[in-house]
């Protein structure tokens, strides 16, 4: 059976990108970039998006297009006989899966968020704290919780089941698009309100001062781990996206490509949050916190708050789902790849499978809530997302870079030569010795930093 490929450039850029741009853009690098010294933060942020996540990103799309399948078969097509590369198909497996299991629940809490927005649910909260309890209401809710997962769930295989074309690309394409305006309109509705430069200097002006109180041992940490974490590299997750490809173009620049549209998510993100919140008076604090608490408020004080916190739970509901269609295709296509099935046949049966896995992170919050696997304080979803963050993401990146490589795996010879087919930028011999000895050092410093600092 012939694969299937996209009908466009666009369409693959915008589908791995979407695969790329997820809710930690919104929430982790805005607030680091600011503490980090602003500006500073984000040119060291992007020497090291250069340096480690568009290699990596390059041999994961290398390995997609020569293998033509997904990650689960990809090395095994690849490697030399009796040689267990192939193994690596067990990892891109399970992190797919434990990805999934989280997020299609944190993508629920958009949709949800967004029905709440949109029926006026804030404007009858009158105090910060009852805008607070409204997250409160609904991780204490396992119903609520689960109904939205489910949706999540139902629709991203409905869509990845009609195909690579009319479902896949025909809709992520679109709803890329729709991300990428309604972040255009946010930013400079932001910027433009009253005490909103202050804001936008925070983010973006070089701080010499803040980057010293954060550590500059920190500051480069931080960076380093956010350009090798927001490209979603080592689990297969891009592959799939380069078995589709054709040979047209060299993909060191549709690496690039993606790699910047990605970092163009994570920037305008600080240009909506930084100046509301310091037009508000608000602390621009990580995480969830950020989302459902500080920016519902910001909104709720807002003219025409409604309109603007509907629009950007949209957006978040789109930068959730475009990732969440990106790996569902990754899911289905391991399905084909290892039993045969059609998308329609794997999509039923991995509905079933995602709601039954998604369940215990939805329990985590409430009925389960007591429960910590893994220290104080820690529940299910974070044990999930310790799982393929701190150990699946690395080791998986470590295995592609050691594979494309050495001698003994699929080698720097075919890695480059079908990186450098097409028209555009190379990849040129000398960067050998980067990619084979000092790469891999690189993500085994993260894979051992971030299991130190966890613990």
């Amino acid at each position: 059976m012939e694969r299937e490929k996209f009908s466009s450039r666009l369409g693959f850029v915008l589908i791995s990108a979407g695969c790329a741009i997820g809710i930690g853009n919104v929430w982790r690098f805005p607030y680091v970039a600011g503490n980090s010294g602003g500006g500073i933060f984000v040119l060291v942020y992007l020497f090291f998006l250069v340096v480690l996540g568009v290699p990596i990103l390059t041999m994961e799309f290398a390995v997609g297009r020569a293998s033509r399948r997904s990650a689960v078969k990809a090395c095994q097509q690849l490697e030399k006989p009796g040689q267990k590369w192939h193994l690596h198909g067990i990892v891109a497996v399970a992190g797919n899966y434990i990805l999934m299991m989280f997020y299609t629940v944190v993508a629920g809490w958009m949709l949800h968020y967004f029905y709440l927005m949109a029926s006026g649910r804030f404007e009858t909260t009158e105090t910060p704290e009852a805008v607070e309890a409204v997250f409160g209401e609904m991780t204490g809710s396992p119903q609520t919780m689960a109904f939205w997962m489910v949706i999540v769930v139902v629709l991203g295989f409905f869509i990845c089941s009609l195909g690579l074309k009319k479902g896949v690309e025909k809709i992520t394409k679109w709803m890329m698009l729709a991300l990428l305006a309604i972040m255009v309109i946010l930013a400079v509705r932001s910027i433009v309100l009253p005490g909103g430069a202050e804001g936008l200097a925070f983010y973006l002006v070089p701080s010499v001062e803040r980057m010293q109180e954060t550590g500059v041992g920190n500051v480069l940490v931080s960076a380093m781990n956010q350009s090798f974490f927001t490209l979603s590299l080592g689990i297969g997750a891009m592959a799939i996206f380069g078995s589709y490809l054709g040979k047209d173009r060299t993909l060191m620049g549709e690496a690039v490509t993606v790699s910047a549209l990605d970092t163009f998510v994570a920037i305008v993100s600080g240009l909506i949050i930084f100046p509301a919140c310091f037009a508000y008076g608000v602390s621009p604090d990580s995480g969830p916190k950020l989302i459902f608490v500080t920016l519902p408020n910001i909104f709720h004080s807002m003219p025409g708050g409604r309109v603007w916190g509907s629009l950007f739970f949209v957006f978040m509901a789109f930068a959730a789902f475009s990732t969440i269609i990106a790996v569902f295709e990754n899911i289905l296509g391991f399905w084909a790849d290892l039993f045969g099935w059609s998308r329609k046949k794997a999509a039923l049966f991995n509905i079933v499978l995602l709601i039954l896995l998604s369940l215990p992170c939805v329990l985590g919050f409430n009925l389960w809530s007591g429960f910590e696997p893994l220290k104080a304080g820690n529940g299910i979803m974070d044990l999930e997302d310790f799982l393929v963050s701190n150990l699946l993401l690395p080791l998986g990146s470590l295995i592609y870079v050691l594979f494309c490589t050495s001698r003994y795996g699929w080698g720097w010879k075919k890695f480059r030569a079908e990186a450098n087919e097409g028209n555009g930028p190379k990849i040129p011999d000398w960067l050998r010795r980067y990619c084979a000895y000092v790469l891999p050092c690189i993500v085994a410093a993260i894979f051992i930093y971030g299991l130190a600092t966890y613990f």
